[in-house]
């Protein structure tokens, strides 16, 4: 892996032994801290962030690099003097070895990459793709379930503008006998271009309107925030809530799932329960990016 703009990168077998690595790191990160010695990494968002900036953060300096960073890019750098984008790299790529970059355009990663004369990671793009988001979402799932193949996977929230439902989908459908439901208003229901695309790949994609048509044996209920920053108008607040009434009425096996930040479409009386797997997500994604970093900067040769 040289860069990552996108989840179609990745075969089944180039997304496990990303994920094997990850898993590695996980169980032994002492192993690992010396690997981005004399590296410098420029973390760039013009996006607001918090998991994904800081666990990138954590991941560079837990491997031994530096890094230097701008956190509101659209304020805090020369686009607010109107520099375009692909100037902004070409200066970048002269004082780092990789750039690692959030930005509101849905095509900001290509674009970046067009220019740059080093790897690009897509730290989210607009509500196209945030391609390390999905790595450590499926990354949860086949640490509980022990297999990404015959997952069944429920989306929930806004599936319209959610870039990190569109992300895992992408790599969900690289799995075997999956099944996958979309429960949403139905001003945020999934675009048409993503069902066509799991058609495409075999999985059938089944349109929800209660979470009494979710299959109770259901793996993962991944919820979203309404993503209000991305369009115009006010739709009300999410309808479909998990709280443990809900979650109840489904096996133990089943997990809850979110990219966080929540508003208030999952319930604090969830965070206890073992199905709960958004906090571990968190702690996941750290050491996904510190394989990404690795297998980009270290393994690349």
């Amino acid at each position: 892996m040289n860069k990552l703009l996108d989840c179609k990168e990745f075969t089944k077998e180039s997304l496990m032994e990303l994920l094997e690595l990850a898993s590695k790191i996980k169980a032994n990160p002492e192993n690992y801290t010396e690997e981005l010695k004399n590296k410098v990494i420029a973390v760039m968002f013009f996006e607001p962030s918090t998991r994904t900036r800081m666990s990138f953060e954590a991941a560079i300096q837990r491997l031994g690099g530096k890094m230097i960073v701008t956190e509101n890019g659209k304020d805090n750098s020369s686009a607010k003097k109107g520099e375009t984008l692909e100037d902004t790299i070409r200066v970048l790529d002269k004082y780092a070895d990789a750039i690692v970059m959030r930005h509101s355009s849905d095509t900001a990663a290509i674009d970046a990459d067009r220019v740059s004369r080093v790897p690009i990671i897509n730290a989210g793009s607009g509500k196209s793709e945030h391609p390390t988001q999905a790595l450590l979402d499926v990354f949860t799932i086949l640490n509980r379930r022990g297999s990404l193949d015959g997952t069944k996977l429920a989306i929930l929230g806004d599936l319209k503008y959610g870039r990190t439902t569109h992300s895992l989908l992408q790599l969900i459908s690289l799995f075997d006998n999956v099944e996958v439901y979309g429960l949403s208003k139905k001003e945020f229901m999934l675009p048409q271009e993503y069902i066509d695309f799991l058609s495409s790949k075999g999985i059938k994609y089944t349109i929800c309107n209660s979470f009494e048509e979710l299959p109770r044996d259901i793996d993962a209920l991944y919820h979203t925030r309404i993503q209000s920053e991305r369009f115009e108008g006010d739709f009300g607040k999410e309808e479909y809530i998990i709280d443990k009434k809900v979650l109840d009425t489904f096996t133990d096996k089943a997990m809850v799932l979110h990219p966080l930040p929540r508003m208030n479409e999952i319930a604090t009386d969830v965070d206890d329960d073992p199905r709960a797997m958004y906090f571990t997500q968190v702690e996941n994604g750290m050491y996904v990016r510190m394989a990404i970093l690795k297998s980009i900067l270290v393994d690349n040769k």
